[in-house]
């Protein structure tokens, strides 16, 4: 299967998820974030990608945040150091998520997506829903960021 082919079925799917999700009242979702992220599951990793022909992870998330009107900055170490510490136990849907991939500080960003997922642009698979629980991203999360202020601007709970 080639690969258009793949991130438009991708994309399908995840549409009808989220529309299905959305419909049923499992999830109250602002539905520009939920569109943006459905549009840019299967897009590859990019070292500096920031747009659909390739991201990073914080091009990615940058990119994410911009289409709903909230300016992030570039990388993940510096939308680290934006909005307002979150516990794990309280992620609501739209937050920012952090990982240490490198062993040295913050070095990976994503998007909680709500049910313990997040979105992310993976060097590995490229802009992908990941669980939080997955044994590789519980043992190098670092934290999470609130960066909106309002439950306006919310993403979708991904099943």
């Amino acid at each position: 299967m080639n690969s258009q082919l793949k991130k438009k079925i991708t994309a399908a799917t995840v549409g009808l998820a989220l529309v299905f999700t959305f419909s049923t009242g499992s999830a109250f979702a602002d539905s520009k974030m939920d569109t943006v992220i459905a549009k840019t599951i299967g897009t590859t990793y990019k070292t500096g990608g920031m747009s659909t022909a390739g991201f990073d992870c914080s091009g990615f998330t940058k990119y994410v945040f911009t289409k709903i009107g909230i300016t992030l900055p570039r990388t993940s170490k510096e939308q680290f150091k934006i909005g307002t510490p979150v516990a794990k136990s309280n992620l609501r849907s739209g937050d920012l998520v952090f990982f240490n991939t490198l062993g040295s500080g913050v070095s990976h960003v994503g998007i909680y997506v709500g049910n313990g997922k997040f979105a992310q642009s993976s060097s590995s698979r490229g802009v992908t829903i990941t669980s939080l629980s997955q044994a590789y991203w519980a043992n190098r999360y670092v934290g999470a960021k609130r960066v909106m202020s309002t439950t306006a601007y919310q993403a979708v709970a991904y099943d």
